[in-house]
Formats: C-alpha cells, sequence, structure tokens
C-alpha cells in the first residue's frame, strides 16, 4: 500500500508542475518564435552558417533548409561514429561498424534515438559532441515546424513561414540549452554522474569490478528533455548511474513531458486563440490519462502464481521505482516519442506491452514528441473538422482557413505514412529468415517484438522490447529506412499544408461553423484520434499482444 501511496502522490506532484508551468513556459516559448530581435550570439551564429536571419522563407525553401541541415547531420555522425578511435576521449573504444553507425546516424538525427550498440561502447567525444550535439538539434527542428505549422494557420494572403535557421537556432540557445543546463545540475545533485573517468569497486566475492562512468548528467537531461532517449548507459534510465532514485525518475517523467504539454499554449498564443490551446491540451491530456491508467491497471493485473507471488508484474522493473512509476513511465515515453525507458518494456504483460505499442500507433500525439506531437494533433484536429463538416454538409473551417481537398490530401497522406511503414515492415521482417531469425521469441510475442520494433522506428520512438537482436544487417538498414522515411516524410506533408493555409485569407465566422475550443471538439477529436491512428495496428495487435494476453 506504501509503494502505491507514493505512486499516487509522484503522479499527483507530476501533473501539479505541468499545471504550474504551462502557461508561463508556453508564453515564454511564443515570445521567442514570435520575437524580430537576435541576441548577439544568434547573430554570429547566422553568419557563420552564412544565412540572413530577416529572410521569411516560402514552404519549399523551409523545407529545403530542413532537409539539408538534416542530411548533413547524419553525414557527420556517421563519420564521427567511424572515426571513433581517432578522436580524443575515445576511451579505447572501437570504431562502430558501417550498417550500425549508418542506423544509429540516421537515428539521432530523426530525434528516434534507437540504439542497436551498447551505450558504453562508445568514447566520450562521441557521446558528448556527436550524440548529444544531435539530441538539441534533431528537437529543435521538430519545433521549428511545428511553429512554421501555427504560422500557417495564423497568417492570411502570404507564402511565407518565416526562417528555418532562425526558428532553429532560436529553439536551441534560448529554450533547450538553458533547461537542459539546469536539470543536468539538478541530476548531478540528486545523484546522476558527470565524470571523465571509470571506476573500481570490490566485488562482495572479494574480485574487482569497473564501472564505467562519463558525462551522463548533461546527457540524460536533453534526452528527456528534447524527448530524444537515447541512454548513456545499455539498460538507459533503469541504470542508477542515469536515474538513480524514485525522485530522479520523477523529475525525468516530468522533462519528457514538460515541452509537449506547454506548447498548446504556445499554440494558442500565436494563433491569437488561447481557447485553442485549451481545446488541445485537453485532448491530448485525456488521452495520456487514459493510456496511463490502463498501462498501469495492466502492470498490476498479475494473473498467475508467479505474478501473484510478487504481487504485481515486477519483472524487468527496477524495485527502486516500482511497478506504478514503472508503468507510468513506461506510458509516458511511448506517448511522447521519447524511447527513454526505465523499465524493460518486453517482460511487461500481454496487455502492457500492448497497450505501449498502441500508444506509439496513436502518432504520439498524447502529449507527442518536441514539435511533431503538436504538428500531429494539428494535423488530426483538421481530419476532425473536415469530418463534422462532412455530417452537416458544409465546407469545413479550421481557425478561419477553409479546408478542401488539398489540405485533406496532405492531412491523409501525414496519417497514413507511419503505420504504412511499421506495417509493411513488420510483414518483411516475418516473411524472410533475417527478419525472423533475430527473434528471441516465436509465436505472438515474437510478433510483438517486431511490431514494436518498426513501430517505434516509424514513429521516431526509439524504445525497445529488447527481445530483438537488431543489430544486422536486416535490421540496421530496415528499421534506418523506417526512421528516415518516418521523420521526414510527416515533415514534407506539414510544411506543404503550412504552406497551402498560409496562403489563404481568413473567412469569417457564421453560425454553421464549428467550434473548436468546447468539450464537443476536444471528444470528437479523442475519438478522430484513436479511431484514425490507432485502430490501424488492431489486426497485427490482435495477433500479437491480444493473442498472448488471452491465451
Amino acid at each position: 500500500m506504501t509503494g502505491w501511496l507514493a505512486a499516487a502522490l509522484s503522479i499527483f506532484a507530476l501533473v501539479v508542475v505541468l499545471a504550474a508551468i504551462h502557461v508561463p513556459f508556453g508564453d515564454y516559448m511564443a515570445r521567442v518564435y514570435s520575437s524580430t530581435h537576435h541576441s548577439r550570439l544568434e547573430r554570429v551564429t547566422y553568419r557563420v552558417v552564412g544565412v540572413d536571419p530577416d529572410a521569411d522563407q516560402r514552404w519549399p525553401v523551409y523545407l529545403r533548409s530542413v532537409l539539408i541541415f538534416s542530411v548533413l547531420s547524419v553525414v557527420a555522425l556517421y563519420a564521427m561514429l567511424r572515426l571513433a578511435p581517432m578522436l580524443p576521449l575515445a576511451n579505447g573504444k572501437d570504431a562502430m561498424l558501417p550498417m550500425q553507425s549508418l542506423n544509429t546516424a540516421i537515428s539521432f538525427v530523426t530525434n528516434t534515438n534507437w540504439q542497436s550498440y551498447s551505450g558504453e561502447s562508445l568514447g566520450y567525444l562521441v557521446q558528448m559532441a556527436g550524440l548529444a550535439v544531435q539530441n538539441f538539434w534533431s528537437a529543435a527542428v521538430g519545433m521549428a515546424v511545428v511553429v512554421a505549422l501555427i504560422r500557417g494557420l495564423a497568417r492570411t494572403n502570404t507564402d511565407r513561414l518565416g526562417n528555418f535557421w532562425v526558428d532553429l537556432v532560436r529553439g536551441v540557445y534560448r529554450i533547450l540549452l538553458p533547461i537542459a543546463f539546469v536539470f543536468a545540475v539538478v541530476l548531478m545533485v540528486f545523484g546522476v554522474i558527470q565524470n571523465f573517468s571509470d571506476t573500481t569497486v570490490a566485488t562482495l566475492g572479494g574480485g574487482e569490478q569497473l564501472l564505467p562512468g562519463g558525462p551522463v548528467a548533461s546527457q540524460e537531461a536533453i534526452k528527456d528533455l528534447g524527448t530524444n532517449g537515447g541512454g548513456f548507459f545499455n539498460a538507459n534510465s533503469a541504470h542508477p548511474f542515469e536515474n538513480p532514485t524514485p525522485l530522479t525518475n520523477l523529475i525525468e517523467i516530468l522533462l519528457l513531458l514538460a515541452i509537449p504539454f506547454s506548447l498548446p499554449r504556445t499554440f494558442g498564443r500565436m494563433v491569437g486563440q488561447v481557447r485553442q490551446g485549451f481545446a488541445i491540451l485537453a485532448t491530448m491530456t485525456i488521452l495520456w490519462a487514459i493510456s496511463v491508467s490502463l498501462t498501469v491497471a495492466a502492470e498490476n493485473a498479475h494473473a498467475g502464481v508467479a505474478l501473484q507471488a510478487a504481487g504485481a508484474a515486477t519483472e524487468g522493473k527496477e524495485l527502486r521505482f516500482g511497478v506504478p512509476m514503472s508503468a507510468v513511465f513506461g506510458a509516458s515515453t511511448t506517448l511522447t516519442s521519447t524511447g527513454s525507458v526505465n523499465s524493460m518494456h518486453d517482460s511487461y504483460t500481454p496487455f502492457g506491452g500492448g497497450m505501449l505499442i498502441f500508444n506509439m500507433g496513436l502518432g504520439e500525439v498524447a502529449p507527442g514528441g518536441v514539435g511533431s506531437g503538436l504538428y500531429g494533433m494539428l494535423v488530426l484536429a483538421i481530419v476532425t473538422v473536415f469530418i463534422s463538416g462532412l455530417m452537416v454538409g458544409r465546407t469545413p473551417e479550421y481557425l478561419g482557413k477553409k479546408l478542401g481537398a488539398r489540405q485533406i490530401k496532405l492531412a491523409s497522406l501525414y496519417i497514413l505514412v507511419t503505420p504504412t511503414l511499421a506495417l509493411v515492415g513488420t510483414g518483411i521482417a516475418m516473411a524472410t529468415e533475417a527478419g525472423r531469425s533475430s527473434m528471441l521469441n516465436s509465436g505472438p510475442h515474437g510478433l510483438s517484438e517486431v511490431l514494436y520494433a518498426f513501430t517505434s522506428a516509424s514513429n521516431n520512438n526509439g524504445s525497445a522490447f529488447a527481445g530483438l537482436s537488431a543489430n544486422t544487417d536486416f535490421y540496421n538498414i530496415g528499421l534506418a529506412v523506417a526512421m528516415f522515411l518516418g521523420r521526414f516524410l510527416p515533415i514534407i506533408f506539414v510544411l506543404a499544408l503550412a504552406g497551402s493555409l498560409a496562403s489563404q485569407a481568413k473567412v469569417p465566422e457564421t453560425d454553421g461553423t464549428l467550434p473548436t475550443h468546447r468539450p464537443q471538439f476536444v471528444g470528437l477529436l479523442a475519438v478522430v484520434t484513436v479511431v484514425l491512428a490507432g485502430l490501424v495496428y488492431l489486426p497485427a495487435l490482435a495477433l500479437g499482444p491480444i493473442a498472448e494476453g488471452l491465451s
């Protein structure tokens, strides 16, 4: 009972803090992206890069900037991973193999942070200047894209969406870096390590064991704040050097939810209708609360002699966190495209593990990744308005913008990308010996391992069931393709949608305009999200975790 009381108090504290920061943090981010002032450091950065910070870009130019920056980032990170032994602070580590390097480079640039390697196998400089730097840049790219979409909804009769380079730099300099610095110090205070040395300790058996160290706190802060998820150690946030206490566990959950749950306020401020932001926030909150509740309930069901003896599904979970807060972490990380884990998802009950897969299948919009969650939810809001318009025989409008064939086609393509990649990838893996040979388990659970991997990669999540041996050429290449297309195809459709909306003039509200800030719309948006984004996976879930749970 004490453990459950502590978990309840922790969840209550988490909700209170998120509610307290929503308005000031959301307003601050709105000011960051609306300001016309450039700091001295920002101007120096623009001069080095060679861009005009006052140039407003058309959506194709904005998109090209995103793609060029991301491709160059992949190349730079790939080179760093291949040349790792020649770099300072290599710590005696070998270079990563070519296909694994490609997978890892794409993984961190796409904000996925899927790891088919042990975190301890990399040198300190690669961790800091390679992986941690991409944690900042990839998160800032997602935030820049959602800001461009918001401008598309707010602006009229223009083909301009802002300047990608300004949005990128401000996201890093004014938002991510300061907060990550503060919380890196906070995590250090509460026990997360930050050093450049390994430690030799005496074991209980009288021997010695080498415990790897490293600059962990600085990477831990941005991995959660930017909804990245790559662990410094193989055990990720279950490792005591990354997440030593229940308090640091709660701080890390707060970090991965802070920006996604505050961005709806930024949206409301930038479009000039705060209540629209609250409607989006309410939808995200409802879906998050339902998911957390179902995941915790599934892990507490503990059917079976062994689980009943333990009192809950404790396998694969750290006792210092307990079952409830492990489940809260698991649900939150799969709903935010973070991929950071404090427990072994492969050890979850069938229905608990199935819920985590379903979370990613939603498109991770509740509240979703940094930036990507909000633009995913706004696309679903546009589809919801369109469906409602069909019901009453009226041309649908959202925030004064008419939604015609072009807008709905782009929104539909956005929604179809990730399930197509996840399900096709899973099908190919199950149909080939190269895909099946890496499965630790056969039957429904083996299918769940593969389905989880491709769903995680396609939705840029990065967590894994870990029962799948993914460090093979088949999975390194297949998952790299899923990560790359799962990140950039949706961005293409979002920016094209933003451009088409910005070019319109606003139409006045009439008696037939659907109010998109009321509880009815919140409920309808939640239903559309579950039906359109989530139930696409139902046949695969039925063959995997549902079949296993019913057996």
